[in-house]
């Protein structure tokens, strides 16, 4: 009667197990996947798209005044010197941070369906919005005048730290996209290169 008891049991199982297979490789663990940023209607309308060739231009003119203009906060913090070129160079890059933000939102509704906060760049756009916060904050006090120039220049230091922090976070993104592109048939070949996005 045990014997039978446990044949019985035995057979449950691998029936148990047998059923519910299909369902365990429909739902496959996370971990063991990759995230994918686009699909591939996704990455057909981000390919098709004039706002990526804008994001694309936008992008490094942006990197570029923040680099000049980070010489110039810096410089004067240190040495008082061209105080009104270091704040001019911030409203300037605050103007163009606008314009990409813009522009990013509608080319994130063409590719993803909506202006912002899409699953694929969700964090990156939690924090854009504190970087809006902060370069906004600074055009409001710089156009008050209540502040002094040396605070100016500071809270524009934070404004471009957060500013870096989200740039890394769209870099990142960037490298994966270009790592997701790549054929699956170049894994076996060791030759290390990018193909391009």
């Amino acid at each position: 009667m045990k014997y039978m008891s446990i044949c019985v049991d035995t057979l449950y199982v691998q029936t148990y197990i047998q059923t519910q297979a299909p369902a365990l490789t429909r739902f496959p663990m996370s971990a063991s996947s990759p995230q994918v940023l686009y699909t591939p209607a996704q990455r057909a309308r981000r390919d098709a798209t004039a706002w990526t060739l804008v994001q694309g231009i936008l992008a490094p003119v942006q990197f570029l005044i923040f680099g000049i203009s980070l010489y110039l906060v810096i410089n004067s913090l240190q040495t008082g010197e061209h105080i009104d070129w270091a704040l001019a160079s911030v409203v300037i890059k605050t103007v163009v941070l606008y314009a990409i933000m813009v522009t990013g939102a509608i080319w994130e509704k063409v590719v993803f369906g909506q202006y912002l906060f899409a699953p694929a760049f969700y964090w990156e756009d939690v924090v854009s919005m504190g970087v809006m916060v902060l370069h906004t904050a600074y055009v409001w006090a710089w156009w008050q005048g209540a502040w002094s120039a040396n605070d100016l220049l500071w809270l524009a230091l934070a404004a471009y730290g957060s500013y870096a922090i989200n740039a890394a976070q769209y870099i990142r993104k960037l490298r994966m996209a270009r790592l997701q592109k790549q054929p699956s048939s170049t894994s076996m070949r060791d030759t290390g290169a990018q193909a391009s996005t």
